[in-house]
């Protein structure tokens, strides 16, 4: 096999010269893979001579199976003896180089490869400390309330209409034009007065309903509803009221602290709350001088992305969020409808994050390399334990389930780990 190469930015051109009786033999072997395709009065198919279909249909009748057979073995050989070359992209013949003289055949692959940089200082940085947050009164009764809405209870009533706030159980039957559509009715559903959870207008129609009070309650679809044949229709629901219930929110004292912690005074445990608010706070800022430390590294190395490298990356976004899509029962497709959006539109919410994802990823690459940073065996074995603990598993049973690509991830992890750890210790944070 003879070859050139010329690169010029990203784009790798391969020139490959085939002399004539190494293209006679891929010409033979297009011949056999093809032969079966062709009828021909006299013969049996598939057993046709390839001098008889030559003179039928043309003497170059097997030149583009032949070419393509091999274009996909010559550029294999060619890997395997550049490794340093990373294509990014499916390769291509460039249809303008091909020649075919009494020497042989000449045509040129071209692919995308990984782009060739040089790493900016990623050593020696000063990066401006980032000062924690303060915990403020709000932040702990912020807190508190959390926890008292998860520590109520409900009471029941039966000698009052609804009110605002209140939790109703409730029937309903909707109509559009008298006619009852798809999702418009239900039984014993559970709706609280002001959360603006069903169509605007009909909560506040229940106010003053006594329980088994049936009524009619008009309103009109949203413009926007996300099902076409209801938006913008006038509606009527018929609801019943089943019942009626109140939240009543525990007392804030000592009680209350001794219930809900391992303190036993409302003053101590509200300091605990406030020094785990403080913690997380100073955490919140370590990630964000680490992310800081981070962006100020991938900036100071330009690279030429490959668009094929974004692109690809996009891909990958979008098949996570079809993914996530798929937990809350839809589809693409649905979302679409809902949203009046289009695979164009989520592309480009994604283009500007995959372009820092790629960017970054090929930064810490190349300083991985440099560094000559390595997973330690220790290190990938805390991060598989700490994922098996996540999930409810021993290191033990996790581990034998481990395939290779997964393993791969979590020393992946591990040397991201390294790589952090250099970063800070070779940077100053102040």
């Amino acid at each position: 096999m003879k070859y050139t190469q010329n690169r010029e930015k990203n784009t790798l051109t391969i020139t490959f010269k085939v002399a004539l009786e190494d293209w006679a033999a891929f010409d033979r072997r297009a011949y056999e893979q093809n032969k079966g395709k062709y009828n021909v009065p006299g013969f049996r198919k598939g057993h046709v001579p390839k001098n008889v279909l030559e003179q039928r249909y043309g003497k170059g009748l097997f030149f583009e199976d032949a070419l393509y057979i091999c274009a996909q073995e010559y550029y294999s050989e060619f890997l395997d003896k550049n490794k340093g070359v990373e294509p990014v992209a499916r390769p291509a013949i460039d249809d303008k180089s091909i020649k075919s003289d009494d020497k042989g055949v000449t045509f040129a692959v071209v692919v995308t490869v990984r782009p060739e940089f040089t790493l900016g200082q990623y050593k020696g940085l000063t990066i401006a400390k980032t000062a924690p947050q303060k915990v403020k009164t709000s932040d702990v009764d912020a807190e508190l309330s959390k926890v008292r809405e998860r520590n109520a209870r409900f009471i029941e009533v039966t000698d009052r209409a609804v009110q605002d706030g209140d939790q109703v159980n409730l029937d309903y039957s909707g109509k559009v034009d008298g006619v009852a559509f798809e999702g418009g009715t239900a039984e014993k559903q559970t709706l609280t007065i002001g959360s603006h959870t069903f169509i605007e207008g009909f909560e506040e129609q229940l106010v003053g309903m006594n329980i088994g009070e049936t009524r009619d309650i008009n309103v009109t679809f949203p413009a926007e509803y996300h099902a076409e044949e209801l938006k913008g229709k006038p509606a009527v629901f018929t609801v019943k009221i089943n019942g009626i219930t109140v939240k009543e929110l525990p007392e804030l004292d000592d009680e209350f602290a001794k219930d809900v912690s391992e303190f036993s005074t409302l003053k101590d445990y509200k300091a605990d709350i406030k020094k785990s608010i403080a913690d997380r706070y100073a955490k919140d800022a370590e990630r964000a001088d680490e992310n800081k430390l981070i962006e100020t590294v991938v900036e100071n190395t330009k690279i030429d992305i490959p668009v094929e490298m974004i692109e690809e990356q996009i891909d990958q976004y979008v098949e996570d969020f079809k993914y996530q899509l798929s937990y809350q029962g839809l589809n693409i497709d649905s979302y679409f409808k809902y949203t009046d959006k289009t695979m164009s539109d989520i592309r480009e919410e994604y283009r500007n994050r995959a372009e820092k994802s790629v960017h970054t990823r090929l930064v810490f690459e190349e300083i991985v390399k440099a560094e000559k940073l390595k997973a330690g065996k220790k290190a990938v074995e805390a991060k598989i334990k700490a994922y098996a603990e996540q999930i409810g598993s021993t290191y033990e049973e996790f581990s034998k389930q481990l395939q290779d690509s997964d393993r791969y991830y979590f020393e992946n992890q591990a040397v991201t780990d390294s790589l952090l750890d250099l970063l800070k210790k070779e940077n100053t944070i102040a």
